[in-house]
């Protein structure tokens, strides 16, 4: 004959799993049990900018084992960044980064009598305690329970995943407060409501038994599919802390090689303000067999030439950052597919440059549509005068970063392209008389001088900034220390320990890594992928002309 092995579950047990210091409710108080996860359920957590990273980069942001501190959601820096920074955020309640209908729901928890309200968040206790309780508080939410995951749990457990750890406290809390009838948990992660769903089945399953440890009657579970809003960080500020990230890690590794951000260069052009890109959409319009959820709205920038400009290119420019105006003067459309803007130089006499037959901005293409069949319009319509906007562009690049190891023996060229194209390539030649229409070497040069990026030789290496250098005081890496540019050693290397970098180190490196994929959350999370981004990124840093360094 079975014999039933009673199991007791005391308030005590169950307050050491919350790092909240508030007394728990009376068992025969509690009829309902309210779970609320926090990131993007609750709160509207940052995830990896997929404009700003390469897709594998996203997903090895976030992947915990690549990384000896963890990665995005092991470092607590990365959450304390939201917004403009904890000692910001926090007097004003971290405003606008609250998924709001999740607040309301909360605030009626808390003031349901019968009622445990329980945060529950699969972020390290040791590392995030403070920070979450900050937020929490903030915002005015006397939670009950406030649990992160512990190292090991209070009869020292220790959990392989994120959901073995919840459903650990969720089985102590429906066992401690056995009169409740209800359960509802709250959660942004399909694979997660998935599973407390089948969790509970079992459990109630279980229950059923006659050699059931605990006796409690089943217990209704709701499990609600919380819509999940993705945000992000300050791009300057996300870039900054992934690289302090990084050369943490490098900093600890014994055995390995260290990574380093690098960069890929998608193409060189002059890139329109925010105001100007508006102006231009607002002369699209569409024709009848085009839907709009089938169209590809751009008007961002003029071609200068794809990938990254030689120098002689940039030179000839002005450089990156130089500040060039130019006026519409036609409109087309390609085969009912491209619609583009003529565009000409302002003054007249400038120099300029682009691997195009002539300057022109794509202001929309169908989705499957050539962007480079607009080099084919043979016939403009002129336009009124009322719509030959004056148009102001900067020189710059349409950027993403990428994190792989280092490799020393690759040319800071070589490495503005992907390592799954990159092909032998040599150095780029000096002299090379590519161009469009309008660029006739004879013609005067916009500044610049020794065919550098920015009209400085030393590419701004040391001295604070990006690329586009000079003395701007532009943002770079924080945390300082010694990154390229001082220490006299092969490529410029400075004097920091191995494997360091600041962010003026961005542009160099190698050896493509291709990131583990898995399960959504802080252990792995990886949100779908996308086309990568429209809009163009400005070289990194700019020359202080405005807006974000790597665009909008």
């Amino acid at each position: 004959m079975n014999q039933r092995k009673v199991v007791s579950y005391t308030l005590t047990g169950l307050k050491r799993w919350s790092c909240h210091s508030q007394e728990l409710p009376p068992v025969s108080q509690v009829k309902a049990l309210h779970v609320y996860d926090f990131d993007n359920t609750l709160f509207m957590s940052p995830l990896p900018n997929q404009k700003l990273w390469n897709t594998s980069s996203v997903g090895f942001l976030q992947t915990q084992e690549p990384f000896i501190n963890g990665g995005w959601w092991h470092d607590q820096r990365i959450l304390e960044a939201t917004g403009e920074g904890i000692e910001k955020e926090e007097p004003r309640a971290w405003e606008g980064w609250w998924n709001e209908q999740i607040v309301d729901l909360v605030e009626l928890s808390i003031k349901q009598n019968d009622a445990l309200t329980v945060l529950l968040t699969g972020r390290g206790e040791h590392k995030f305690a403070d920070s979450i309780k900050r937020i929490v508080a903030s915002k005015n939410l006397p939670f009950d329970m406030i649990c992160l995951k512990p190292q090991a749990g209070p009869n020292n457990q220790k959990f392989s995943s994120t959901m073995m750890y919840k459903q650990a406290i969720l089985k102590d809390l429906v066992h401690t407060y056995k009169d409740a009838d209800e359960i509802r948990i709250y959660e942004d992660r399909p694979n997660h409501t998935r599973g407390f769903r089948e969790f509970f089945d079992s459990f109630n399953a279980n229950l059923l038994l006659p050699t059931a440890p605990t006796p409690r009657k089943p217990i209704t579970a709701e499990v609600v599919q919380v819509a999940d809003q993705a945000t992000t960080l300050d791009p300057v500020v996300e870039a900054s802390e992934v690289q302090r990230m990084i050369n943490n890690h490098n900093s600890l590794i014994k055995n390995g090689r260290p990574y380093e951000i690098k960069r890929t260069v998608f193409y060189t052009g002059y890139l329109l303000v925010p105001v100007d890109t508006n102006k231009l959409l607002n002369l699209v319009k569409l024709p009848p067999h085009l839907n709009e959820s089938d169209v590809k709205f751009l008007a961002n920038s003029i071609l200068i030439t794809t990938g990254p400009a030689q120098p002689y290119i940039l030179n000839k420019v002005g450089g990156i950052g130089y500040k060039q105006s130019w006026q519409v003067t036609g409109f087309a459309w390609f085969h009912s597919n491209i619609c583009a803007a003529r565009v000409a130089p302002v003054p007249p006499i400038s120099v300029y440059h682009t691997d195009n037959h002539t300057p022109y901005i794509i202001l929309a293409h169908h989705k499957n549509a050539r962007p480079a069949d607009a080099n084919k319009i043979q016939n403009w319509e002129p336009v009124s005068a009322d719509k030959q906007y004056v148009l102001q562009t900067v020189v710059g690049e349409k950027v993403q970063l990428r994190i792989e190891y280092e490799n020393e023996a690759e040319s800071e060229y070589d490495s503005l392209f992907e390592r799954k194209t990159l092909k032998r390539r040599h150095s780029p030649p000096q002299q090379n008389h590519r161009g469009g229409y309008g660029n006739e070497e004879n013609r005067r040069l916009n500044g610049g001088s020794g065919g550098f990026r920015g009209g400085n030789q030393n590419r701004g290496r040391g001295s604070g900034g990006w690329r586009g250098g000079g003395n701007n005081n532009n943002r770079g890496g924080r945390g300082g220390g010694p990154g390229r540019g001082g220490g006299g050693s092969s490529r410029g290397r400075g004097g920091g320990p191995r494997g360091y970098k600041s962010l003026d180190d961005v542009g160099s490196g190698g050896g493509r890594y291709n990131a583990q994929r898995g399960e959504p959350n802080y252990d792995d999370y990886v949100p779908p992928s996308g086309e990568g981004y429209n809009a163009a990124f400005p070289a990194l840093g700019g020359n202080g002309s405005g807006g974000l360094p790597y665009g909008k």
